[in-house]
């Protein structure tokens, strides 16, 4: 009891196994592949281009997976368990990608043939099965190369499987909430024979930032005035917004100035001459 407890947390927050249904991520991943996948990585960040992610597919997403949707309970029951060890085939919304395009990206294909990101050609080693240049009629899968220019939204993710000629992606689909990511594909742990890891590729290290969401450009001297002025005026904002605050003028960080009175006798409230009264300096003004 206390093992499958366990499990269930595992299976739950941290890591996952999920079964391969089909050729679209070949050869990188194959059919009958079982890969792992960490569900907690994205908590921590945003996924990376080149990475393998596996999400839930949008409303709009054709399903890749066909479920028996008259299932006994028994057949539920077995379908469960087998879920928390990969060994069942996954929900039919549930997909496995690559990740292309992250918020802001200009994705658009072809130049030479190549996927293009942020004007950046892609040199992809991973991609054996290319799409033909033009298109091939019949049918819903993304079976063309070539697609028009797009910029990925916020929030969204443009995806593709590695078997272009099979995989049903962002080409044709649509973008992918980052909400919707599972979470990141690291491992093949079955068969034995085709254990290995899915580490990140160097396809995209030459992408740049996108246009959309880089950091502008400060204007010729404008870096230096904001350097010279803001360790004036912070102080200043500070110690006026106490004042404001206290509504006197110390304010609550500093102490209300006081000008030195003279002692007076408890007995009597009348100024001696030997207690001469203590005045605030004047200033002088200017005629």
């Amino acid at each position: 009891m206390i093992a499958f407890c366990l499990a269930v947390l595992i299976r739950t927050f941290l890591l996952q196994a999920f079964y391969i249904p089909s050729g679209s991520m070949e050869d990188t991943l194959i059919a009958g592949d079982r890969v792992l996948v960490n569900k907690l990585v994205y908590d921590f960040r945003e996924p990376s281009r080149g990475e393998v992610v596996v999400f839930q597919g949008p409303p709009s997403w054709a399903p890749e997976a066909a479920i028996d949707q008259d299932q006994g309970m028994f057949s539920r029951i077995g379908r469960a368990f087998g879920d928390l060890v990969g060994v069942t085939q996954p929900g039919e919304k549930d997909f496995i990608k690559r990740v292309i395009g992250l918020p802001g990206d200009v994705v658009s294909c072809c130049d030479e043939g190549r996927v293009v990101v942020n004007g950046v050609p892609l040199e992809e080693p991973y991609v054996v099965r290319d799409s033909p240049l033009t298109e091939i009629e019949g049918g819903r899968d993304c079976r063309s190369r070539e697609f028009a220019e797009v910029v990925v939204p916020p929030g969204e993710l443009f995806v593709m499987g590695d078997h272009r000629q099979r995989s049903q992606d962002s080409r044709c689909q649509g973008f992918v909430p980052i909400e919707n990511v599972i979470g990141r594909a690291f491992l093949i742990v079955w068969p034995n024979d085709r254990w290995a890891g899915l580490s990140a590729t160097d396809a995209f290290a030459d992408v740049p930032a996108p246009a959309a969401i880089a950091p502008a450009a400060p204007e010729p001297g404008a870096s230096g005035e904001v350097g010279l002025v803001l360790p004036l005026l912070l102080p200043l904002a500070v110690r006026r917004a106490g004042r404001a605050a206290a509504g006197r003028p110390g304010g609550p960080f500093l102490p209300a100035r006081r000008w030195p009175v003279a002692p007076r006798s408890p007995a009597r409230t009348r100024r001696t001459h030997t207690e001469p009264a203590m005045r605030p300096p004047h200033r002088r003004l200017s005629a």
